[in-house]
């Protein structure tokens, strides 16, 4: 194949093809909201949003009686406010270079990290899920361990379809070795020859070295509900889904107590089935939504989610915690732990938008490829024959909906 000059949209077209084979988490998650940006010919600007509804949920009627229920929607907005990008130089001669050549020793390694970083931005999410199964700081290495995650998605009623899971290679490595002694030849042999775990379960298995670890807060104390009665109404919370619970029993000093992330349980709140309202036999878990500190004398005020509803549609615990009720938190104080995660599609959003093209910017292009679009522009360095080449891309990522997923260690 002859050598020709490479341009900006071959450059572009290359690199964009790229990135989207190398994506992970991309694939697993939903990618339908593009389709709700408004079509600007010109692209878009970083902070640029949508609005989105949440689902409704109703009770059932039990007997002939009418009983009309109000159609109460939550709304939740997603963000296009990530620009992330990679930067090269090339000269003159490299320009004449056969693309094939120069997407291997150049494109791919600058669109392998920019992969890894939209899967870091799409695993981050993991902070907005409460559900946590096993046992922090355990290897996922058995079946058994696993099982936990669809298992609570079960319980929680999670559609069976479209579910995926993310381990860390620690997890990974752990389950592939224990499907080697499985009597299923087919099975074994691809987990022993190829480290390929597949499906389990239903569910489609992934190593990625972007599983993020949380550090627990320092905690400190034994905190317990500050006050009864600390429920609050689904109209009021619709649009957050999130709510204020005051606490005390902290260490009796001014100082961090909660990390955004960190999961605990409520003495004598139980989870409830958000179809039926049945129930459940675990606690309900809560996830903190922002870092919070105690004041002197031990009382702290948490963000917390999902809200505490006691009863309607939109129930989501069997019963409001009471005055002085314990709280447990998930791991040791200051603790990492890779924050394995089993979802359903639906559980998080990501939203890839074509970048605006910026006035006096000659030889713009933009280029997509299955929803992911890529812009590069050149910019040419005449005193040392060079062109510096930027390729930008603006995405926003999201936590939908939180009960479709589940937090995963072992046990």
């Amino acid at each position: 194949m002859a050598n020709t000059t490479l341009t900006p949209s071959i450059v572009a077209k290359t690199a964009v093809r790229i990135l989207e084979n190398e994506l992970v988490m991309a694939g697993m998650v939903y990618r339908g909201y593009e389709d709700e940006f408004d079509k600007k010919v010109n692209g878009y600007s970083a902070g640029d949003t949508i609005t989105i509804r949440k689902p409704t949920d109703f009770t059932v009627r039990d007997g002939a009686v009418m009983a009309s229920q109000d159609v109460t929607e939550g709304r939740t907005t997603i963000t296009v406010d990530k620009q992330k990008g990679v930067d090269f130089a090339f000269t003159s001669k490299e320009l004449t270079l056969n693309i094939d050549e120069l997407a291997e020793r150049v494109i791919k390694p600058a669109m392998v990290q920019l992969a890894n970083q939209i899967d870091l931005d799409v695993m981050a999410e993991y902070k907005n899920v409460p559900n946590w199964v096993g046992t922090p700081g355990q290897t996922v290495d058995a079946f058994a361990d696993f099982a936990k995650a669809p298992t609570r998605m079960d319980l929680g009623a999670v559609p069976q379809d479209m579910r995926s899971g993310v381990l860390s290679p620690t997890d990974y490595w752990a389950m592939a070795g224990s499907q080697t002694a499985l009597y299923m030849q087919n099975v074994a042999q691809g987990a022993y020859r190829k480290g390929r775990i597949g499906e389990i379960g239903g569910i489609d298995t992934y190593m990625s070295q972007n599983v993020p670890t949380h550090i627990v807060g320092p905690l400190g104390g034994t905190p317990l509900v500050n006050g009864a009665a600390q429920g609050v109404a689904y109209a009021a919370v619709k649009d957050t889904g999130t709510q204020s619970l005051v606490t005390d029993g902290w260490t009796a000093a001014a100082a961090a107590r909660v990390k955004a992330g960190d999961v605990f349980t409520i003495a004598g709140v139980f989870d409830v089935n958000p179809v039926t309202k049945a129930t459940l036999p675990h606690l309900k878990m809560f996830v903190a939504k922002a870092d919070a500190s105690s004041d002197a004398s031990g009382n702290a005020t948490l963000t917390i989610s999902p809200p505490i509803i006691t009863s309607g549609a939109f129930q989501t615990v069997s019963a409001a915690p009471a005055d002085n009720a314990a709280m447990t938190f998930f791991g040791t104080a200051g603790t990492g732990y890779a924050q394995n995660l089993v979802f359903h599609k639906n559980a998080f959003a990501l939203v890839v938008v074509p970048l605006v093209k910026p006035p006096g910017a000659v030889d713009v292009s933009r280029e997509t490829y299955k929803n992911i679009n890529a812009r590069v522009i050149p910019v040419y360095d005449g005193t040392n024959d060079k062109s510096a080449w930027r390729l930008d891309i603006l995405y926003g990522v999201k936590t939908v909906d939180p009960r479709l997923a589940v937090r995963l260690s072992g046990s």
